[in-house]
């Protein structure tokens, strides 16, 4: 993963003070959650950038090599150890690019807020226990870290803390929420501050979480 990202680009008024980094899940592109966007929004918020990067195409090992939109290859069914940790270490790198080519536009890092969907949250769970430069958020819908006890292990050293709102269907079929339980405590467990939230749906997102994401969003913006 080389080459930039290929991005579908939303700005909510000019000259945006806010960036969105949000990624789609297997299979989908960055147009998937564009739409959401008049959804979300709320009046008094300040100008906002949403970015929404395409995955690369490659083969996926359990869909028997078909060729798709992907973050990383899934290589089992075992959450422990379904994720290519090559193609996650990858996504992670060309997500730092997109925080930094962001910076570069005059949005600093501390008013960038990361979001992603299924495979999308992964790699953003993935980049926050990595990383020290300071982000506003993370979002993680309907997702999960891959190895969470090996990742919070190897968490590098002086590594942000940023809050956290996570939500995930109680009848999730593709990522159990006992899977996503065990993700939330072990970021809980190492200092993050955490917001939990269960819908009564499978792997998708409805109303009432984009109300609830609303208003965690609403904080973040008011923050000083």
């Amino acid at each position: 993963m080389s080459h930039p990202l290929e991005t579908v680009v939303n700005e909510t008024a000019p000259n945006p003070q806010w960036a969105v980094l949000w990624l789609h899940g297997l299979g989908a592109d960055g147009n998937d959650f564009a739409p959401i966007v008049p959804e979300l929004l709320r009046p008094h918020w300040p100008a906002i950038r949403f970015v929404f990067p395409h995955a690369p195409v490659q083969p996926i090992t359990i869909n028997n090599g078909v060729r798709m939109r992907a973050w990383y290859d899934i290589v089992s069914m075992d959450f422990r150890s379904r994720a290519d940790a090559a193609g996650v270490d990858a996504s992670v790198q060309a997500l730092d690019a997109l925080v930094e080519q962001e910076i570069a536009r005059g949005i600093p890092a501390e008013r960038i807020l990361l979001a992603g969907f299924s495979q999308g949250g992964a790699i953003i769970l993935s980049a926050v226990l990595r990383w020290t430069r300071p982000i506003a958020g993370v979002i993680a819908l309907s997702t999960y870290l891959p190895d969470p006890d090996a990742a919070a292990a190897n968490r590098v050293a002086d590594g942000i803390r940023p809050p956290v709102f996570m939500a995930h269907g109680a009848q999730d079929p593709v990522i159990p929420q006992p899977i996503a339980a065990h993700t939330a405590q072990t970021l809980g467990a190492l200092g993050f501050p955490l917001e939990w939230h269960s819908y009564p749906m499978a792997h998708q997102v409805c109303a009432e979480e984009l109300q609830a994401l609303g208003d965690w969003l609403d904080a973040r913006f008011k923050a000083p």
